[in-house]
């Protein structure tokens, strides 16, 4: 039986989560609300089943504990159960979470974001990220009269809606008069969009991507992205689920200076409350308002959109980040785990295969094989001994709970998996170490 404290054993047995597992799947599509966190992303019978977390650390239902990386699809910033967080949340309801009008809670959400990016002149909260950003394609349709929408190739995730999933492998359900209108750019290449541009010349909407990701922008490219939607007559819009508070508090627009017409924000906005926000230019984002002659646009509705435990929760994210200087604390903890990790891994000779891409403060790991290609077995084979350690990392973005002993823990561990990645490069074959089938790709064609 693998219970808490004895994170350094041989196995890790889950029984509980296992049966968990399967109730999930007999009652809940794929198992999980999110098909990023679904038992097919982990090792066979690996999948834990979380009980409860604080700060770094998360319990699964049967009595491990980890040291958690990637919280909530980074949403979870500052760490689990953040007490002004909760403060603030339960202040809220114990006076009420929705009326039939807005409540003064709305008011000061909106000044306290468009405080804190200033880039933006209104906003408008929602529930998720997939809301945010077809409201933004929806509102540069309207008003360019366009109705093409150029995304980024190179970046994984907009929407669940019909404009961004029929382009992905999982396009069952969607027609393809809706796929034909969405088309594509590569990041950091602006002769590539100029041609684009060019070739759908008075119909692309908006060009829409995140404004970094893995690798930061090439010089001057944001700018010349920014002429360039200029020029054409489209709508800029920053996806900024990701970026928003870990690259500043302003977002990526804050770092790098580049103004959108248009950008969203979620994820760490709410430190795992649901809360998201549409954000931009008063003439384009008044065009959801009441307050022109034009056509309106229905823009953003949602029942629960508003709702007043979680505009306090985020107003206490971002006086939190500002306050206690978050993303610079953030970038620290990261730049500790890489240089950890990374000297870990070729001091096992594996320096080569297992490889940290991204920000400091938004750190992802790359498994490759002998050959150097990307591998998902050898994923496998890395997620199944971090368990055994007593880590859950998915990837390695940090949140601002983790201390220096957590992070050297989790150092300590990564060199034990990689110590077993080079037994495995030696056999140029991982199959003895996976346990079962290989994790798998969220985005495929079949089950």
């Amino acid at each position: 039986m693998h219970t808490e404290g004895a994170a350094e054993t041989e196995e890790l047995l889950l029984p509980r989560s296992r049966t968990a597992n399967e109730r999930l799947h007999t009652m809940i599509p794929g198992g999980a609300h999110t098909y990023a966190k679904g038992d097919d992303q982990y090792p066979e019978n690996l999948a834990p089943v979380i009980s409860h977390g604080r700060g770094a650390h998360v319990w699964d239902i049967d009595g491990n504990r980890y040291v958690e990386y990637g919280s909530g699809l980074r949403s979870v910033s500052l760490g689990h159960a953040h007490p002004r967080v909760i403060e603030a949340a339960r202040r809220e309801l114990d006076r009420g979470s929705n009326f039939v009008r807005p409540s003064i809670v709305e008011v000061e959400a909106a000044e306290r974001f468009l405080a804190t990016v200033p880039t933006a002149e209104m906003v408008k909260f929602a529930k998720n990220g997939s809301d945010a950003t077809t409201a933004a394609v929806r509102l540069a349709r309207a008003a360019t009269g366009r109705a093409r929408v150029a995304l980024c190739a190179d970046h994984p995730f907009f929407s669940v809606d019909d404009w961004f999933i029929g382009t992905t492998p999982m396009s069952a359900g969607i027609p393809a008069a809706t796929t034909d209108l969405t088309v594509a750019f590569p990041y950091g290449d602006l002769a590539a969009t100029e041609e684009l541009l060019e070739s759908y010349q008075d119909e692309i909407a908006c060009l829409i991507l995140e404004p970094a990701t893995h690798t930061e922008p090439p010089p001057g490219y944001l700018t010349g992205l920014r002429e360039l939607a200029d020029r054409h007559g489209c709508v800029l819009v920053f996806d900024e689920m990701i970026t928003g508070f870990r690259w500043s508090e302003a977002g990526a627009q804050g770092l790098y200076g580049v103004v959108p017409d248009l950008s969203t924000f979620g994820k760490a906005l709410g430190n795992g409350f649901a809360v998201s926000a549409l954000a931009g230019r008063r003439d384009l984002m008044e065009r959801g308002g009441l307050r022109h002659s034009g056509d309106r646009v229905f823009l953003l509705s949602t029942t629960h959109g508003a709702e007043t435990h979680s505009l306090a929760a985020a107003m206490a994210v971002q006086t939190t980040y500002v306050e206690e200087g978050v993303t610079a604390r953030l970038h620290a903890l990261g730049e500790r785990l890489a240089a950890g990790v990374r000297e870990a891994a070729a001091a096992m000779g594996v320096g080569e295969h297992l490889v940290l891409r991204g920000r400091a403060s938004n750190l992802v790991f790359a498994t490759l094989d002998e050959n150097g290609q990307p591998s998902q077995r050898y994923r496998t084979l890395f997620l199944r001994r971090l368990l055994a350690g007593g880590v859950l990392a998915p990837s390695f973005v940090v949140s601002a709970a983790l201390t220096d002993a957590d992070i050297d823990h989790t150092v300590d561990v990564v060199a034990q998996a990689c110590a077993v990645y080079r037994k495995a490069l030696d056999a140029a074959d991982p199959t003895g170490w996976l346990g079962g089938r290989p994790v798998k790709p969220v985005f495929r064609r079949l089950a």
